[in-house]
């Protein structure tokens, strides 16, 4: 009988041990599942914290393009502000150049007079940033002239005649020059 009783004692040990073995694995084997768990989550949050940094990163670049646009436009505006007044100015100077053009006493004190308001109107205009465009001899150039008549020439497609002056703002052209041209 005392065996039975060591042999029954022995079986709950043994018993007792696999039924903690047993709970040991399930905790390992939860800890397992628990790791796993945590590694996804880490790749997760690696994933999202890249996605984070990839928007931060061009929101930045966007940002950065945005003041460089701005500080442009406001060079631009800056440097052309004044272009409308000196368009209107243009006609202003034509008209002087027509009246000297049309008097013959080029020792009258009224053409000197007339004269030196031209003269002193470019000098202003010039230091705005106004520069006139004298094609005359040159090839001919779309962007810069703009051709009213054709005429035969030897050479083709030069400048035969200025009719009107043309005039660039700060390397924009305001006006294109009305020119003859060969063909």
């Amino acid at each position: 009988m005392e065996e039975n009783k060591i042999n029954d004692t022995q079986e709950a040990t043994d018993t007792q041990e696999i039924v903690e073995e047993n709970a040991e694995n399930k905790e390992q084997t939860q800890d397992i599942v628990d790791n796993d768990d945590q590694i996804d989550e880490v790749q997760k949050l690696k994933k999202d914290f890249e996605d984070m940094k990839d928007l931060a990163q061009r929101t930045q670049a966007e940002f950065m393009n945005y003041k460089k646009r701005v500080t442009k436009e406001k060079q631009d505006l800056t440097a052309f502000a004044n272009e409308k007044i000196i368009t209107e100015l243009l006609t202003v100077l034509d008209n002087f150049e027509r009246a000297l053009n049309s008097e013959q006493d080029k020792e009258n004190g009224l053409y000197k007079g007339v004269e030196m308001i031209k003269k002193q109107l470019e000098d202003t205009l010039s230091k705005n940033g106004l520069e006139q465009i004298n094609p005359l001899g040159e090839e001919f150039d779309p962007n810069f002239h703009h051709a009213v008549m054709q005429e035969k020439s030897d050479e083709s497609n030069k400048v035969l005649d200025v009719l009107q002056k043309g005039y660039k703002l700060k390397e924009r052209v305001i006006r294109p020059a009305m020119v003859k041209v060969s063909e």
